[in-house]
């Protein structure tokens, strides 16, 4: 029977890699990343966990690490943020583009300078395109469930990506929440035997092959399309894995999205990662003052979830995009990829920033946030370019 447990975003990360048997863990300390491995090693110390634990001198050697354990078959794991992320970014894109499914769960912190510890996107947001799976968790009950279905998508033969699983700085990661932890035989059930994975790609001395060597123009393209072909499975596989663990546990991710109250709306802002719940109240406080308004959490970024958001958002009247990153001389990430998705539809996307280096975005910000599209649509304004939200001396 599932038990309800106390526990830290970070230490949700640590059981759900726990709960999912992981055989080789190579990490690299970094704040606000650090009990997640500390934990790790405990759970390895003790027994607790039958693991490898590799210790490594850097966030490049840790990728490396994993990507040599997941090229023999072996269920890896690694955790990382923000300057260890960038660090270790060279093999991030050998993980991906290589098709070596493990997980790896990144704590979003701004990058510096000037100096921060605290949450943004751009981290994870950089790595967009280096061919990893992306989840984004609102709250640490999210994030112990993501961890574990990452394995059952990753390791699924239709995928053969590896995933990143993102949580954000401090605001989960140290934070206490309950979090409902499943019965070991239930994941046991769930996913795959670790290190049952065989062919393809498997490092086998009695039946060698090689990863990544020289490959000439002829043939480069054909590997970039499998890696697309993948990434188009993965929607389905990543439905398939959340119903499933919905079945097991009572909490089913069964959508790339989530719709909470976007039916009926003329207003739908559109959002990633923790600052989702204070959103959800706004939401609430202003359906209840007759503001028909709705929240569209993306909780993949990749693959893109491009048919919910055509679905979910056509017809609206106005849609509002809340980046906790920034692509300077563009604009928000994520606006620009939720316009570019919605090109066809014909409806005005307004981009906000705010959050950066962990400024707080309150119940009181979204509210002004969902105010500012409902005028904005009342008077048929078309979108300007991004709002930033709370920016101190300026009006």
């Amino acid at each position: 029977m599932a038990k309800t447990e106390i526990l830290t975003g970070n230490y949700a990360v640590a059981y759900a890699a726990k709960l999912s048997r992981v055989q080789v863990i190579s990490a690299y300390p970094i704040t606000p990343q650090t009990s997640i491995v500390e934990k790790l090693d405990e759970f390895v110390e003790s027994g607790e966990l039958n693991a490898k634990y590799v210790r490594v001198e850097s966030e490049h050697s840790a990728m490396a690490a994993c990507i040599g354990a997941a090229a023999t078959g072996a269920r890896a794991f690694t955790a990382t943020s923000s300057h260890g992320l960038m660090y270790m970014s060279e093999l991030v894109w050998w993980a991906g583009l290589g098709k070596f499914p493990l997980v790896m769960a990144v704590v979003c912190r701004a990058l510096a300078p000037p100096w921060s510890i605290w949450s943004e996107h751009n981290d994870v947001l950089a790595h967009r395109d280096s061919g990893w799976i992306i989840f984004f968790a609102e709250d640490n009950q999210e994030v112990l469930d993501l961890i574990i279905q990452s394995y059952r998508i990753c390791e699924d033969e239709r995928v053969l990506q590896p995933v990143m699983v993102a949580l954000d700085a401090f605001i989960l990661s140290h934070t206490s929440m309950p979090v409902s932890i499943p019965e070991q035989s239930d994941i046991d059930e769930y996913l795959p035997t670790p290190g049952s994975r065989r062919k393809p790609f498997i490092l086998d001395p009695d039946d060698p092959l090689t990863h990544g060597n020289l490959t000439y123009p002829e043939y480069f393209m054909e590997i970039r399309y499998e890696i697309e072909k993948s990434m188009n499975s993965a929607r389905r596989v990543i439905i398939e894995a959340g119903r499933r663990y919905g079945e097991i546990t009572g909490r089913y991710y069964d959508s790339l999205v989530e719709d909470y109250r976007c039916g009926d709306a003329d207003i739908v802002l559109v959002n990633v990662g923790s600052s989702c719940g204070d959103a959800k109240e706004a939401v609430d406080l202003l359906r209840d003052e007759g503001y028909k308004v709705g929240l569209l959490k993306l909780r993949t970024v990749r693959p893109f979830p491009f048919e919910d958001l055509r679905r979910i958002c056509s017809g609206k009247r106005y849609i509002g995009v809340f980046d906790r990153n920034y692509s300077f001389g563009y604009g928000g990430i994520l606006h620009c990829e939720v316009s570019s998705a919605l090109s066809g539809i014909k409806v005005p996307i307004q981009g906000f920033i705010g959050g950066l280096g962990g400024r707080d975005i309150t119940l009181d910000d979204y509210v002004w946030v969902f105010k500012i599209l409902v005028d904005m649509a009342d008077r048929g304004v078309e979108p300007k370019p991004p709002i930033w939200v709370g920016l101190r001396g300026v009006v």
